[in-house]
């Protein structure tokens, strides 16, 4: 069952405390060991960590018309940083995994199903 990860944290420059070089360095080492472990258990499919939201241009069709307009959808403290996909027995094991996600520290991570997926040009479900 394919699961992703989102990984929701707070916006650079958001209120809170700015961390330091060696804080992000450590971060990395951990998130590095985070993938490694992924891979070598055999359930990891991709790994995608987001430029801030305010690089994003966002694109909709709603009213008949293309808009395409810079900047997040909607303004918040906490934004998407970034997605894991993973390839697991079941959602308990996809929480396991959540569990050791190291931006848990100072994010959130949401757990989220797959309901179909586009794989090696097809769709599938789980």
């Amino acid at each position: 069952m394919r699961c992703s990860l989102l990984f929701h944290a707070p916006e650079p420059g958001a209120d809170g405390p700015t961390p330091t070089d060696e804080e992000i360095q450590e971060m990395m080492r951990l998130m590095d060991d985070f993938g490694q472990a992924l891979t070598s258990a055999g359930v990891f499919v991709a790994w995608e960590m987001l430029t801030p939201s305010q690089t994003a241009t966002t694109v909709t069709r709603k009213t008949g018309q293309v808009v395409i307009e810079d900047g997040p959808f909607a303004a918040a403290k906490e934004a998407l940083a970034g997605v894991v996909v993973i390839d697991v027995p079941d959602t308990e094991a996809a929480i396991a995994w959540a569990e050791k996600f190291p931006g848990t520290s100072y994010g959130t991570i949401e757990v989220r199903p797959a309901a179909t997926s586009f794989v090696d040009g097809a769709w599938t479900r789980p």
